[in-house]
């Protein structure tokens, strides 16, 4: 198992002390959160992939993680737990519906990791854990509704609704997937012309490489040749931005949040997103409400501080009397 420290976030107050684990396809996060709210011994493991047993292999490594937390906080015991990952989730019934990187469906993550950890565990998904710490930790703070996006590989994102995060039953904020180009390329997803083979950072490193057939290693390069002068560089990233304009003035046009919280690897590109980004929405909008843009704060940490925020809102709700 392949581990590395991470610097440790902000402190999330005083509460119930928590294990947290946000697993990836790639890495899993774990941390322990002490009563002052502490973050500690934040780390990055490599997730195990096992084809016969997916469920089952990942949350044995979550058992070994734990104890090895535990061992590294002798006097910090945690009340409750949390996981998150990516996929469709049904966080009602703690069941894993599908995760293609992972390999489950319909995996039963909530009552095995129950019985692992010995300990009552809260469910959720990854993004939109993420989305939950950004609006109560971070750059989303003081609104009631918002839309958080994480735009790397591909694009996902999670919705706040009336403070609140809305889940769909498990489908809710795929606008990653929402259609953006009907005659546009197939995605992984099995679909035609969603927004993330457009817009995502992945997308935009790939089509620049397909109409140039000079292979780059993100994002970032074509934008940098985009601003050096580049027509088929700044094309491609036109196109990105154009796509992720309308595509917000939908959810506007529908759910009128206030702020979109933008994250992820094409975050970084600061201004040369955000402002063409807004200026298009605003050509775009009429009498609508028009949402602020901001960068969110929180980074690859967000998803771990929501799962723990998730564990410890269990551990109040159980401990004032309801189920989860």
């Amino acid at each position: 198992m392949v581990e590395h420290s991470s610097p440790e976030p902000a402190a999330l107050g005083p509460g119930d002390a928590v294990l947290a684990f946000d697993v990836g396809g790639t890495d899993t996060k774990s941390a322990l959160i002490d009563a002052s709210g502490r973050v500690l011994g934040l780390r990055r493991s490599s997730t195990p992939l096992d084809p016969a047993d997916p469920a089952g292999t990942i949350v044995a490594s979550l058992a070994v993680l734990a104890r090895e937390q535990l061992e590294a906080a002798p006097g910090v015991v945690p009340v409750a737990a949390g996981v998150s990952v990516p996929g469709l989730v049904d966080e009602v019934a703690g069941v894993g519906m599908f995760a293609s990187n992972l390999g489950w469906r319909d995996a039963p993550i909530r009552s095995l990791a129950e019985q692992a950890l010995g300990l009552p565990v809260t469910f959720g998904h990854d993004v939109r854990a993420a989305g939950d710490a950004e609006h109560r930790l971070g750059a989303a703070r003081g609104y009631g509704d918002v839309v958080v996006l994480a735009i790397g590989t591909g694009i996902a994102s999670a919705l706040v609704l009336g403070g609140h995060p809305y889940a769909g039953g498990g489908y809710a904020g795929e606008i990653g997937h929402s259609l953006a180009d009907p005659l546009g390329e197939r995605c992984p997803c099995g679909a035609i012309g969603c927004l993330e083979t457009i817009a995502s950072a992945g997308a935009i490193a790939r089509r620049y490489s397909a109409a140039t057939g000079v292979a780059v290693a993100g994002a970032r390069e074509v934008l940098e040749a985009a601003t050096a002068g580049d027509p088929l560089a700044k094309r491609v990233w036109d196109d990105a931005v154009e796509a992720l304009a309308e595509a917000l003035a939908r959810l506007v046009a529908n759910l009128a949040p206030e702020a979109v919280v933008i994250g992820g690897g094409l975050a970084q590109a600061g201004p040369a997103l955000f402002a063409p980004l807004g200026a298009r929405l605003d050509a775009l909008l009429s009498f609508h409400r028009r949402p602020v843009l901001v960068h969110a704060q929180l980074g690859d940490d967000a998803g771990l501080l929501g799962t723990a925020l998730a564990a410890r809102d269990l551990a109040v709700a159980r401990r004032n009397g309801g189920a989860r």
